[in-house]
């Protein structure tokens, strides 16, 4: 990162940039990250989850891992139905009912002669005493937990009334000792993988719309240089390699071009790259510093962080530049950008009483609303679902993960003991 930058990070990261902004884990057994949950939903939703039939057979617990998505989600209230139940087990609705269950979850688990794992669950209506959905899965081993999270995300979907997003991924940097990693999980923390080690910073990882590469910034050539990486092969592309800093990567919803911050010409602008590295295309020409660049989920935009009202404030310009307008207007420091996938949501990081704080605005009315309570959060990241945050924040002594629904009643954190976790970015939804 570039020294003319600097004013726009916070101080305390700043003194340490060129270590303590990437993050990476030690082994993936000692990575998995461990959720702690507080808070609820405005509306719990009273669920049974019997135990799957002949589950056991299958690597993971398929009901504990729904079990505790839905938990986490925060929006259901979970009650123990006591023995395990199959998709075919006879239901009397009306004890069930008097549980306080208004819903019912059963299923099962087969090995099938190919080595694979058929899972099956029903969900119930109790209320009504009838089946409000049902899947069927063939599944290979290490496959079941993703089975488990897709029906949980059935499940939300059904009760809730918006897509779940458990089966989705995320990607993080984690420090430990002199080492980093760029690292890969379920969306719970569970099944981490490792799709970059290095000795110098990795910072800044962005998805790209399909899931299956990640963008990022590298220190290893000794200075910033953006990347892309496919996630399955592991082949990289220099994306941008120019003189002073490389920063700051976006991916377009079409998934065809980056936005960038360079400092190539002097102090850091906001670029346009393809993804492959070609057609580059400068956006923005002021005598303040531009960066942090996103696109709106229409693609038709870009908010960005500029300080050329004299402090760090988030600007909106259209994807083929020209002028600028002023998003944000309270507080005198505000940074990292990130828009809703409805195009209706800015989150980002404001500093005030001397605290960095996650805030998020509604674009329609200009209300502000603060999600957290802690005081060194960056890097936010909504769900592909837009009903969650996930922002990187200081737990104890190591830097943690934290989520947060948009409307700050349910908030859970992830964390681990394998070293300092960072620059979270969650993932799309996969097809």
């Amino acid at each position: 990162m570039s020294k003319n930058l600097l004013h726009l990070i916070r101080p305390d990261r700043a003194a340490g940039l060129a270590t303590a902004l990437a993050i990476v884990a030690s082994s993936a057994a000692q990575a998995q990250l461990r959720v702690e949950i507080s808070g609820v939903g405005a509306n719990q939703i009273p669920i049974a989850i019997a135990a799957f039939a002949d589950e056991s057979l299958a690597p993971q617990q398929v009901s504990a891992i729904i079990k505790a998505d839905l938990l986490r989600s925060g929006f259901f209230k979970v009650i123990d139905t006591g023995s395990p139940m199959s998709e075919t087990t006879p239901i009397n609705y009306g004890d069930w009912k008097s549980r306080g269950a208004d819903a019912l979850v059963v299923g099962s688990v087969q090995r099938l002669a190919d080595g694979r794992f058929d899972v099956r669950y029903r969900l119930l209506d109790t209320v009504k005493a009838a089946q409000l959905s049902a899947l069927a899965q063939a599944a290979a081993p290490q496959m079941t937990r993703v089975s488990a999270h897709k029906i949980a995300d059935d499940i939300y979907e059904k009760l809730i009334g918006a897509r779940g997003a458990f089966a989705t991924r995320i990607a993080y940097v984690t420090k430990a000792g002199r080492e980093y990693r760029l690292e890969v999980a379920d969306a719970d923390g569970e099944g981490t993988q490792v799709a970059l080690r290095s000795n110098e910073p990795i910072i800044s990882p962005a998805w790209s719309p399909d899931g299956t590469k990640v963008a990022y910034v590298s220190f290893e050539a000794k200075k910033p240089v953006i990347y892309v990486q496919d996630l399955v092969t592991k082949q990289r592309t220099v994306v941008a390699n120019y003189k002073g800093s490389n920063s700051a990567p976006s991916w377009s919803p079409d998934g065809k071009h980056l936005a960038v911050a360079l400092s190539r010409d002097g102090l850091t602008q906001v670029y346009v790259v393809g993804a492959d590295g070609s057609g580059l295309r400068r956006l923005t020409n002021t005598a303040g510093i531009d960066t942090e660049p996103q696109f709106s989920a229409d693609g038709q935009s870009i908010y960005f962080t500029s300080d050329r009202s004299g402090g760090p404030q988030i600007y909106k310009m259209s994807a083929s530049g020209g002028d600028a307008q002023r998003v944000t207007f309270n507080g005198t420091y505000n940074i990292s950008p990130r828009v809703a996938p409805d195009g209706r949501t800015l989150a980002y990081i404001s500093r005030r009483d001397g605290k960095f704080q996650l805030y998020a605005l509604e674009l329609s009315n200009g209300q502000e609303l603060r999600l957290s309570d802690t005081a060194r959060d960056e890097s936010p990241s909504f769900s592909p679902n837009g009903k969650y945050i996930m922002y990187a924040t200081d737990s104890g002594r190591r830097g943690g993960l934290a989520v947060v629904s948009v409307d700050g009643r349910v908030r859970h954190t992830l964390s681990t003991q394998a070293g300092d976790i960072r620059e979270p970015t969650w993932g799309p939804f996969m097809k």
